[in-house]
């Protein structure tokens, strides 16, 4: 984006604004971030935010820790995760009590922490998550065609980028579906897609691992203290990423008020899934290949040389599913983006699908799925960040900020334990954002050299 971003010149929202859902000038509240959801709609929004194909990397993960220590990471994670959203919807509850219902996260920072720079680090750290998430979206879909592509037409003519352009129509057209709350019936369905090629990876994998010519296993790190730090460090990195959303009070704004205690069960069902697809997929594949795995597990059951691992039916049905999943996240993660669109764009006043707020809205959501497909097409290395944006993103808004806005908020006494956890939980992720930032960064720039703009690969 050039200049100042659009919400910073915009009068009537004011950093620590609270209740937006009664400002009947804020289009934004109004039409995409609808409250008129349930429990189990804002689970399948959840799902889809954080369970997507990084699942995939998470043996990859494994493979920078070990089997212990890579195991108990993912653990605590889990643990940590659930614990920091349960904080923040009680966060959000609290003020919903007390007549200050907050829909976005920024707000919600800023009206507790009292500072106006917080205000705008959520939404700067926000809108890089999502944008950085929907350009990943159209390139891995896009980069999913061209591996069917590839396989019908080994020798065809159409390059990473055509496929790029395709999915980058097939999202324009889907994000003129107007709220938050209209992307329920699909997200339902990402959710199933998510867990039906989880299935098939990891029978894949089982399978692939038990073949007699299967890929001898090494479980073996690093022979060097320092690269087995920084592994270790940027695989909790890649772990944070993939449990990271950063939008669950945007999320929790699509609840039908009163939402106190909706969002618990949101996240039970989200966890369900969670804990099925990121164990399955992650012991599965490093027992597969150990060491040897590829920062996308799929890559593995389909090496370059030599014939695949898994039937070709299997893979090629994961694939699919990854496809259409990849569809889902993409338009997850533009709603926050859509949702500033339309609060300096849309008239509140005139119906959604009035001539007046249509037109906008058709134009500002093509151009901005425009740009991330041009993004994704001139920047094909995009999973080389995946960490980097754990580290830099995920981290203070899903493992240190929940808590601090706990604190503030609630005010548990020094004398209680949760006030000590929650502290000690900030402090831990603070030290391993900073370090795993670093090694994330080493590792893009050692990889750097293979780096093409407009390539027709995807670089790991």
């Amino acid at each position: 984006m050039n200049g100042k971003p659009p919400y910073a010149s915009v009068p009537e929202e004011k950093p620590g604004a609270c209740n937006a859902k009664s400002d009947p000038a804020d289009a934004g509240a109004t039409f995409v971030l609808q409250s008129k959801g349930t429990w189990y709609h804002a689970g399948f929004h959840l799902t889809t935010a954080i369970v997507g194909p990084t699942v995939l990397t998470l043996p990859y993960a494994l493979r920078g820790m070990g089997w212990a220590i890579g195991l108990t990471s993912l653990t605590v994670v889990f643990f940590v995760t659930y614990y920091n959203y349960a904080l923040m919807s009680t966060v959000s509850d609290h003020c919903e009590s007390h007549g200050r219902r907050h829909i976005r996260f920024r707000e919600l920072a800023a009206d507790i922490l009292g500072s106006g720079w917080m205000f705008y680090f959520v939404v700067t750290v926000q809108a890089t998550i999502n944008t950085g998430v929907s350009i990943g979206s159209i390139l891995l879909a896009g980069d999913c065609l061209q591996i069917m592509y590839s396989e019908l037409y080994p020798d065809g003519p159409l390059k990473l980028y055509h496929f790029i352009i395709i999915v980058t129509v097939v999202l324009i057209l889907l994000s003129q579906l107007p709220s938050f709350h209209s992307l329920r019936h699909i997200n339902l369905a990402s959710l199933l897609l998510c867990l039906g090629y989880t299935l098939l990876v990891v029978v894949g994998c089982f399978r692939a691992g038990a073949l007699k010519d299967a890929p001898r296993k090494d479980y073996s790190l690093s022979s060097s203290k320092y690269d087995r730090a920084l592994n270790a460090f940027s695989s909790i990195a890649i772990l944070a990423s993939v449990f990271g959303n950063g939008i669950l009070p945007e999320i929790q704004a699509t609840l039908a008020p009163p939402a106190a205690g909706k969002m618990t069960k949101a996240l039970r069902l989200c966890y369900l899934v969670i804990f099925f697809t990121f164990y399955s997929a992650a012991i599965s594949g490093y027992w597969a290949f150990g060491s040897q795995v590829s920062s996308n597990v799929l890559e593995s059951l389909m090496p370059d040389s030599g014939p695949s691992l898994a039937p070709t039916w299997l893979l090629g049905l994961a694939v699919v599913f990854v496809l259409l999943q990849l569809l889902a996240i993409g338009l997850v993660y533009s709603q926050v983006a859509y949702e500033i669109m339309e609060k300096n764009s849309a008239d509140s006043t005139q119906g959604m699908f009035s001539k007046r707020n249509l037109i906008p809205r058709i134009i500002l959501r093509t151009l901005y799925m425009i740009f991330c497909g041009f993004m994704a097409a001139m920047l094909p290395f995009f999973g080389d960040i995946v960490a980097v944006v754990g580290a830099i993103g995920f981290i203070p808004l899903d493992f240190i900020l929940p808590l601090l806005l706990y604190n503030m908020e609630i005010r548990p006494s020094r004398g209680k334990p949760i006030y000590w956890v929650n502290l000690s939980i900030m402090v831990i992720f603070t030290i391993v954002g900073i370090i795993g930032a670093v090694s994330s960064v080493r590792k893009l720039v050692i990889d750097a050299n293979q780096f093409k703009l407009f390539s027709n690969n995807v670089i790991d």
